[in-house]
């Protein structure tokens, strides 16, 4: 007998007693839908004959009505994750989002004269100041904030770029893809690995509408490697009356040389060197939401900011709080180096580190065999590819349930926990771990662990 006849239809389980208990707690639509997708999984045979479809449907709705954003703890020592959201706010920040989130707000309000004001008013002073610019703007994301920009400067004109520049950043996005897309024409010069200031004043033309650079950030060039100077760069677009402009990627506005960390350039620096635009990221060494900005001369800021393109690319009420509270926190560069995430982290002393993973290993207790020892930390976000990170990691044994397995369950626990796996180890790394997260994640690792028992 074919089993498919032994399936109970949708109506006799919506008058089962466990799903009507349901019905009094979630909306019916929901559970109507959750008990329909039960019965067609198993008359499909995706799903096996459930055991117990009161339990089934419970779990389908449970799964409908979570939410598919949810917080974890990063644990794999990468500082800018992109899969796990990039920079994490500063406590000022967050309570900015919140303060704009929760109410009204001065969007597009000029308090003073009551009229209609402009959202692109906000962080420009901020920018501008922090950054020695005339003029800042803000658009969603930093590839937003390239299109603009090549838009307003090169619309239907040749953009003059090296060829060791056409790089693909995250998501298989390509530059080349991204320039063509604002409607200028690529105009590549130079080699991959050498480019020379002639390069680029061989190929001006009446049809140059710019000159871009765009930071290596994701990758490193080595050996037999040259590129013209930004400021050589910027004096011949000035002389030819042209714009320049330079990509820096992640956003650096801080001095991390003290710590190591020098080859990502600061925006200020592309800004004193001459160029016209200087794009970066909110949300990767800045430290702040995700963001594009912009900042350099007023002619070009205000070109782009004129472009109907910038209402496309528009930043919204809550990026615009959380970026502009996180911009103020660089007026004392100390505290911007306490304050800010990304920040405190890739300047964590080697003590405060080990000191970090001992207080980990001890609340994780002895039956999960975890093992102190030295390793490395990674930048992240495309940003300072060869850095070299010197950390304290507290390795799992992962037991018969085996690493992949162990940090499934770290994975799937309450709060999640995601973490890495080298030479059959479960790896946590303290240095994207909070003290405050600490017992979180001590907690979740002896679950994973009672759970394979």
């Amino acid at each position: 007998m074919d089993p498919r006849r032994r399936l109970p239809s949708v109506d006799r389980l919506l008058q089962e007693p466990g799903v009507q208990a349901l019905l009094a707690e979630a909306p019916r639509n929901l559970v109507v839908a959750a008990v329909r997708e039960a019965v067609l999984a198993a008359r499909s045979g995706r799903s096996p004959m459930p055991s117990d479809w009161v339990e089934e449907v419970a779990e389908r709705v449970a799964q409908r009505v979570s939410p598919s954003l949810v917080p974890v703890l990063n644990a794999t020592g990468v500082v800018l994750h992109t899969n796990l959201g990039r920079a994490p706010l500063a406590s000022a920040a967050i309570a900015a989002v919140q303060a704009v989130a929760s109410g009204y707000s001065t969007l597009e309000l000029d308090l003073a004269t009551g009229a209609r004001g402009s959202r692109s008013d906000h962080c420009a002073a901020l920018l501008a100041s922090l950054t020695g610019a005339a003029d800042g703007l803000v658009v969603n994301n930093a590839a937003g904030a390239l299109v603009l920009a090549l838009n307003a400067a090169a619309d239907g004109r040749e953009v003059l770029i090296s060829r060791g520049e056409l790089i693909e950043i995250g998501g298989s996005f390509r530059i080349p893809d991204i320039l063509m897309k604002s409607g200028a024409i690529l105009r590549e010069v130079g080699t991959t690995n050498r480019t020379h200031l002639a390069d680029y004043r061989d190929a001006l033309s009446e049809r140059t509408g710019a000159i871009l650079t765009v930071h290596r950030s994701n990758f490193e060039q080595t050996g037999f490697v040259t590129s013209p100077e930004p400021a050589a760069l910027a004096s011949l677009a000035s002389a030819s009356g042209i714009p320049y402009l330079h990509d820096v990627g992640s956003g650096l506005l801080a001095d991390l040389s003290p710590f190591g960390l020098v080859s990502e350039p600061r925006v200020a620096d592309a800004v004193r060197h001459g160029a016209d635009v200087v794009l970066f990221s909110g949300d990767k060494l800045l430290g702040g939401p995700q963001a594009g900005c912009l900042v350099g001369t007023s002619p070009w800021i205000g070109a782009a900011r004129r472009n109907p393109l910038a209402r496309a690319l528009r930043a919204d009420k809550m990026t615009l709080a959380a970026l502009e509270a996180t911009l103020a926190l660089y007026r004392d560069p100390a505290a911007a180096l306490r304050e800010i995430p990304v920040l405190a982290m890739l300047t964590t002393g080697s003590a405060a580190l080990e000191a970090r993973a001992m207080a980990l290993q001890d609340a994780i207790g002895p039956q999960a065999g975890a093992v102190v020892a030295p390793g490395f930390s990674a930048v992240g976000g495309g940003s300072f590819p060869g850095a070299v990170l010197p950390t304290t990691l507290v390795s799992l044994e992962p037991g018969p349930l085996g690493a992949a397995g162990l940090a499934l369950r770290l994975r799937l626990g309450s709060p999640p926990v995601i973490t890495r796996i080298e030479g059959g180890k479960v790896l946590l790394d303290p240095r994207t771990l909070p003290e405050q997260e600490l017992g979180a994640v001590a907690g979740a690792v002896r679950a994973a662990l009672a759970d394979g028992s």
